[in-house]
């Protein structure tokens, strides 16, 4: 009669194991750190599923024999502890050497720009195999995957997240106004008349607004701006700026990366400071692949 495996467990194992190697209930019990009467009681439960007394008294009469059954099941029990080690070891080792992980990131364009750039050098120095995706998120769905394991982080502000979620701060921004090289308007200081003067070109992430946080700023001011174009990602606003004659405002650390050929100025009117947020699921708080690939983006931010 096959007997379920649910009658068998770890220590059930570890005891059949220190057995074997001790054939003596005393010191097989010294060596699990259990009593004797304990190991004892362990034995009979081997016993009767195994149905065979696995050990016999030694014809020295000191210690135990093993059973011929016994001895037949040594190899197999050596090579299931082995494995047994192996999957625990596993779930808290992670060797970013040798991992060929894919990690997903959620993340707008604007923080992935910011990011990425300074992030992908030190993870391929430290994990040439691993991959990184940056997904643009749902930020109605992105909760449930970072639940399931979808995605891994995400990166937005706190009125982003749910409250569930663990966050952390990466840095705190501000805004300024950018301009191409060459801008018929010079290159003095802006003034609020010639900013709501100028033609705008406005990101809008839900795609196809033409007024966003600048115009109820400026509303505040009974002020508004001419907003011409308007398109969804942020790698295309220096594209524009650079060939019309269009102003853009965006976070300070996205458009810092183009002083190459566009020309930065602080906005005429005050604006809100904003944080960005490192934002995480509890089930993988204390993975180790997780941690390392969190402490590369904090690493990654610091380098910013």
């Amino acid at each position: 009669m096959t007997r379920p495996i649910g009658d068998l467990d770890i220590n059930l194992l570890l005891a059949l194991d220190a057995l074997l190697q001790d054939q003596n209930v005393t010191h097989a019990a010294a060596r699990l750190n259990i009593t004797q009467s304990a190991l004892s009681g362990r034995l009979t439960r081997l016993r009767r599923i195994f149905n065979d007394p696995l050990f016999v008294p030694s014809s020295s009469g000191r210690g135990m024999t093993p059973t011929s059954h016994t001895l037949a099941l040594k190899p197999e029990l050596q090579r299931l502890l082995q494995q047994l080690t192996q999957f625990v070891q596993s779930a808290h080792v992670f060797d970013p050497a040798t991992s060929e992980r894919t990690f997903r990131i959620a993340a707008m364009d604007n923080p992935a720009a910011i990011l990425a750039p300074a992030l992908l050098p030190l993870i391929s120095a430290q994990a040439p195999a691993v991959r990184v995706a940056f997904t643009l998120p749902d930020k109605t769905q992105v909760n449930g995957q970072l639940e399931r394991g979808e995605v891994d982080l995400f990166i937005g502000t706190a009125q982003d997240a749910a409250p569930n979620l663990i966050g952390r701060l990466l840095f705190n921004e501000e805004f300024l106004t950018a301009q191409r090289i060459g801008h018929p308007r010079g290159t003095g200081p802006l003034s609020l008349d010639t900013f709501c003067e100028l033609d705008h070109l406005l990101i809008s992430t839900s795609g196809g607004m033409f007024n966003g946080m600048i115009d109820e700023a400026l509303a505040d001011l009974g002020r508004q701006r001419r907003v011409t174009v308007s398109v969804q990602s942020y790698a295309l606003a220096p594209l524009i700026l650079n060939s019309t004659d269009c102003i853009c405002t965006l976070p300070k650390r996205f458009l810092q990366r183009f002083t190459s050929h566009l020309e930065l100025f602080t906005p005429p009117l005050t604006l809100d400071t904003f944080s960005m947020k490192l934002f995480w699921h509890s089930t993988v708080n204390a993975d180790p692949a997780h941690r390392w690939l969190r402490s590369m983006i904090f690493d990654a931010v610091q380098t910013n």
